[in-house]
């Protein structure tokens, strides 16, 4: 430790500094107490300046004393040999991620949850622990139920019960899918006030490497274009992105009639009553509206305005009536420039059946540039598709570039009629008209079109969630072939996405799924000699935003065995 002054105009500062390198390699030094101003000093310790200087070093020497005290108390000696060996079986490496999203399990008090089920059934292996390994593998390491407890045997916590106790959890965790699913939604007001006003739904299936059907596996159409049977999946997803409760259904079933029970359980174990179901066309049948408009629900959900009656796609595709979402002055489109990147809308009533509907019409140059860039790049290729002479014979995809292909049947003078290929501009005409459009229907008739525009925008989280379980949780494809247990691997897939969500949310959407994912699965340690545990992962701003989120941390040169003890209880809030 140093003295250090700063002069200003009217006044002299004195400091104790401490000198340091930084991570350049360069000395540099930083100011650790600041002493007073020399009109103060001279009061207690002068009477000249140099009377001053000489106390400001004295206490310099006494701070550098403690300093040196201090970093003796908390210093570890660990002596290695460099002749010695490592003992057979010995564990060194330890993984540490999992204590974050351990701090959300039992924020949702899910080890309560499990309690209540052991006394239900009077089992005597420990359910909570391997409920909670295997979220925490699925998220670290998605891998198979064998491969997860070989996971979970490399956690700071070593697993308490054996790999055959998890195929006998997960007949008990299927049976009560439905039960620890409403109690994760009751016990996660205890971490903030649900956004439940606002309910979105949507359906995805997933794929087994099987060749015949069984149970609910079934041949269906695959949303991945797989030629295996599938399982079919049903979610409510709340406003914040939080999932709510999912369903499992066979695989041929339509995906429409999957809501009904759902809602009903929604409605009856869950107690929301009053809230705005939002879904896309495929689930916004006429049915199901009604089933939505009764008692304090009501319904937006997605049109396809190819599928409008004649009179009401002219009336859709008029580019006059328009008005700007920003602050309603009226607009023709046919007047916006090229570049424009506002958003634009008209409505008007909409009965296509007896229900009393609202029906809004958007239109975004932003959207309409992207759709006209896409198609220009796939009109491209299906003009090389003519010239190759590689036209496909099906076309199953919508978006496929062969769409744009039209067929002629040409017959020469005495010859067998030849088929000839040519680019079909009167569709690309045609689908040119829909570009930026979007539409909605919805039975809010008095409502703000901002407010249910932007209901409508957040259905891309719960596609985000899916997205999430299929990829970073690879919860397909399945290898397990008892319902039951599918329901199992699939509840840990969901607890996983829940947990997951509400760490990101309290990340504040600063990163992304990828970066939050790999940080976790990096928070790896070294155990010395036993005596305790070294970080071996960079820290940064995220890992010390988890450490203030959890309110525990792992980034200290040595962490000891207490301190590591300390952290796992402070991560299950004890």
């Amino acid at each position: 430790m140093k003295v250090t002054t700063s002069k200003s105009k009217n006044s002299e500062s004195f400091y104790i500094a401490k000198s340091y390198i930084n991570n350049k390699g360069k000395s540099t030094s930083v100011n650790v107490r600041k002493l007073g101003t020399l009109q103060e000093l001279l009061i207690e310790h002068g009477p000249t300046r140099d009377d001053v200087m000489r106390w400001a070093k004295e206490e310099a020497r006494l701070e550098t004393l403690k300093y040196k005290k201090e970093q003796q108390a908390k210093a570890v000696q660990i002596t290695f040999h460099s002749d010695h060996k490592l003992d057979y079986d010995q564990q060194v490496f330890y993984r540490g991620g999992y204590l974050f999203p351990q701090f959300f399990y039992y924020q949702l008090q899910l080890d309560k949850t499990c309690r209540k089920i052991r006394d239900k059934y009077h089992f005597k292996f420990d359910i909570n622990a391997i409920l909670s390994d295997l979220v925490y593998a699925r998220i670290l390491e998605p891998a198979s139920k064998r491969s997860s407890y070989k996971i979970a045997s490399e956690f700071l916590e070593k697993p308490s019960y054996q790999l055959h106790d998890v195929y006998r959890a997960l007949d008990v965790l299927g049976t009560e899918c439905d039960f620890i699913q409403s109690e994760v939604y009751k016990n996660s007001h205890l971490i903030g006030k649900r956004n439940d006003k606002i309910l979105y739904y949507d359906c995805t299936n997933y794929f087994f490497e099987i060749e015949q059907e069984d149970g609910n596996k079934k041949y269906g159409k695959s949303k991945e274009h797989r030629p295996n049977p599938i399982i079919q999946m049903g979610m409510f997803m709340d406003g914040d992105g939080i999932p709510l409760a999912f369903s499992l259904f066979p695989g041929n079933a339509n995906e429409q009639t999957s809501l009904k029970p759902l809602e009903e359980t929604v409605l009856q174990d869950f107690g929301c009553t009053k809230f705005i179901y939002c879904s896309d066309a495929g689930l916004g049948s006429e049915k199901i509206k009604k089933l939505n408009h009764a008692g304090e629900r009501a319904f937006i959900v997605t049109q396809s305005i190819k599928k409008l009656n004649m009179d009401d796609k002219a009336w859709a595709l008029d580019k006059s009536g328009f008005k700007r979402v920003s602050d309603d002055s009226p607009v023709n489109l046919s007047e916006i420039s090229d570049d424009d990147t506002g958003l634009y809308y008209k409505d008007e009533p909409y009965t296509p059946g007896t229900l009393h509907q609202r029906l809004i019409i958007t239109y975004s140059p932003k959207y309409a540039r992207y759709q006209k860039a896409v198609r220009d790049a796939q009109v491209e290729r299906a003009e090389k598709m003519i010239c190759n002479g590689s036209v496909k014979k099906e076309r199953r995809n919508p978006n496929d570039p062969a769409r744009f292909i039209g067929k002629l049947a040409v017959t020469e003078d005495g010859e067998a009629a030849k088929i000839q290929n040519y680019l079909d501009t009167d569709k690309i005409e045609k689908e040119e008209l829909y570009d930026g459009m979007y539409a909605v229907t919805t039975d809010l008739l008095d409502d703000d079109v901002k407010d249910i525009l932007k209901v409508s925008e957040g259905r891309w989280e719960i596609e985000e969630c899916f997205r999430i379980m299929k990829t970073e949780f690879e919860a397909r494809p399945v290898f397990l072939h008892d319902d039951v247990r599918i329901k199992a691997h699939f509840l840990i897939c969901f607890l996983s996405l829940v947990i997951y969500r509400y760490l990101e949310k309290d990340l504040k959407d600063s990163y992304t799924c990828e970066t939050i994912l790999e940080k976790l699965k990096s928070m790896n340690f070294a155990d010395i000699h036993e005596q305790g545990f070294i970080p071996l992962y960079k820290r940064d701003k995220l890992t010390d935003r988890l450490h203030e989120i959890c309110g525990f941390e792992t980034d200290f040169q040595f962490i000891t065995k207490s301190q590591m003890k300390t952290i796992q209880k402070k991560s299950k809030g004890r």
